[in-house]
């Protein structure tokens, strides 16, 4: 069933193409996931909200990751719940493996309304960047 889910996003985006870009801010998860320091959850839902009031229309929030590996990913459940949604404004989150597509996934509604799906074509970059095969 994932798989079906996963083929039809990716046949309906490519039937879509069209003439305009669309550009997601990921500063939620990309700019805090390498913090040192541990970013409170009230501090990571602030941010969010602040940025849904610029006008931005895609917003990735989070990483359905292992906390062992990225540890300031750990509370993605907690920020999804603690945003304040704007109707237009879509906010998804990475996945990189099955794991967290079952987690997006088993969150409903509370969850995400887009997901990144990471991959790599080479499986040393993919065993370094996720710990994954490009097989799994």
């Amino acid at each position: 069933m994932l798989f079906r889910i996963i083929q039809n996003c990716f046949t309906f985006t490519i039937r879509r193409s069209s003439n305009f870009v669309r550009i997601f801010e990921v500063g939620p998860r990309d700019g805090l996931q390498n913090e040192k320091i541990q970013v409170p959850t009230s501090i990571k839902i602030e941010f969010i909200n602040r940025l849904s009031q610029t006008g931005l229309k895609y917003i990735e929030v989070t990483s359905f990751v292992s906390p062992k590996w990225i540890p300031q990913m750990s509370d993605h459940v907690e920020v999804l719940a603690g945003i304040d949604r704007i109707p237009d404004i879509c906010y998804s989150a990475l996945t990189p493996n099955v794991q967290g597509i079952n987690k997006v996934v088993s969150l409903g509604k509370k969850g995400v309304d887009e997901v990144a799906i990471f991959s790599a074509a080479s499986e040393t970059f993919s065993k370094k960047n996720i710990n994954c095969s490009i097989e799994t």
